[in-house]
């Protein structure tokens, strides 16, 4: 008997012809992800069947750190600790009773339970029910104190008979789910500091895109606390998306020029239109396909439909809104799952917030922006901001 972690994954078995390209990229973060927990990560993980299983882990501790961090792992629809033995009924039984012991232990009674076969191996000598029956009545001989619920039970025992292994496991964490990271190419995400943006990028990196964060930074104007927010949250997301670079884009310039020349009610369209702007040249030169913002409709008076349109405008790629109609309680419940929650709260402003006027515009028009504009010199300031971000360094 040896202990294993036995790896789901949900979407990408739906895939077609190029089911195995995901099935790669998502072997490879998994081996990445473990890598930071274990050595030789690599020959620890085995595929089969539709399954990825990790084994050599030697003790339980080692077993929880490997869970944590596979948690993370976009693509993974849950971890199953368990054991591995010959798929023999006797070995088996001894298994299944080891798992339900170590399950219990870790639990308030009351307790129940219930066996869940699924027999891939079709020349097994029982069938599912049968073989649940049996491991049903040597669990309940052998660890006293259990109970037996089959639509609710505290720990759902799943066996899983393949050829030449059977694997048991006692309970599951759950994963992100969605497409393994960099499956979907790649994007810039516009990150604010607020609570909406690090959900979208979130959102974004479940969807299989790897994206780099990019901050506009208007020090002194903003200071270097807002920054270090900003910072903080991308080490959240990089447990997601290792790969995350932050990049700083420097704003002083084009922000102090927007508040001196254009209309006040415009002011916050004009610096998001230059920001776009700034992005799409980022995007350009790392060979990204879209920009992800954390914006959601109505949220605020530069979140209209009739704001968004003239925002984007100004986009040389598309740009994906990916809590566009979400209410906002549920990206502060997202938010807090995935932990960037009590870092947004933080009370340190970004560039927009500092210098919102008291009646903005809400549903501005295309033709008065491009107006407004014409006082800067949008190329020059759009090219300069984007040649001088830089990519500051997470350690």
């Amino acid at each position: 008997m040896e202990r294993v972690l036995l790896i789901r994954y949900g979407e990408i078995s739906l895939k077609g012809r190029n089911r195995r390209q995901f099935e790669d990229t998502l072997r490879e973060n998994i081996v990445n992800a473990l890598s930071t927990v274990v050595d030789d990560a690599g020959r620890r993980v085995s595929k089969s069947h539709g399954r990825f299983y990790v084994t050599g882990l030697g003790s339980e501790e080692s077993e929880k750190q490997c869970i944590q961090v596979l948690s993370k792992v976009p693509g993974i629809v849950a971890i199953s600790p368990g054991f591995a033995t010959d798929s023999d009924m006797e070995a088996v039984k001894k298994a299944a009773i080891f798992a339900v012991e170590q399950a219990k232990a870790q639990m308030t009674p009351p307790v129940t339970f219930k066996v869940d076969t699924r027999r891939a191996d079709k020349g097994f000598p029982l069938t599912s029910p049968e073989v649940n029956q049996a491991l049903g009545a040597a669990v309940l001989k052998n660890v006293p104190g259990l109970g037996v619920d089959v639509h609710n039970p505290s720990i759902h025992l799943i066996v899983e008979i393949r050829p030449g292994r059977t694997y048991i496991c006692g309970g599951q964490t759950e994963g992100p789910g969605g497409l393994p990271v960099g499956t979907s190419g790649k994007g810039i995400l516009l990150l604010s500091g607020g609570i909406d943006s690090p959900v979208a990028g979130y959102l974004a990196v479940k969807r299989g895109v790897a994206v780099d964060a990019l901050h506009f930074w208007s020090y002194p104007i903003t200071g270097v606390r807002a920054r270090d927010k900003v910072v903080e949250i991308c080490k959240v997301l990089r447990k997601f998306n290792p790969d995350l670079r932050l990049l700083i884009a420097p704003f002083t310039a084009i922000q102090t020029q927007t508040m001196d020349k254009c209309p006040e009610k415009y002011r916050v369209i004009i610096m998001r239109r230059m920001m776009m702007r700034v992005a799409s040249l980022i995007c350009r030169d790392m060979g990204g396909l879209a920009i992800f913002t954390g914006e959601n409709l109505g949220q605020v008076a530069s979140q209209t439909l009739e704001s968004l349109r003239v925002i984007e405008s100004t986009s040389d790629y598309p740009v994906l809104r990916p809590l566009i109609c979400f209410d906002k309680v549920e990206t502060v419940r997202l938010a807090q799952q995935i932990g960037t929650y009590d870092i947004s709260i933080l009370p340190y402003e970004d560039c927009c917030s500092v210098f919102v006027p008291k009646h903005p515009v809400t549903k501005p028009r295309p033709d008065v922006a491009e107006q407004a504009e014409r006082l800067l010199d949008v190329e020059a300031l759009a090219k300069e901001c984007a040649a001088n971000t830089e990519v500051f360094d997470l350690g």
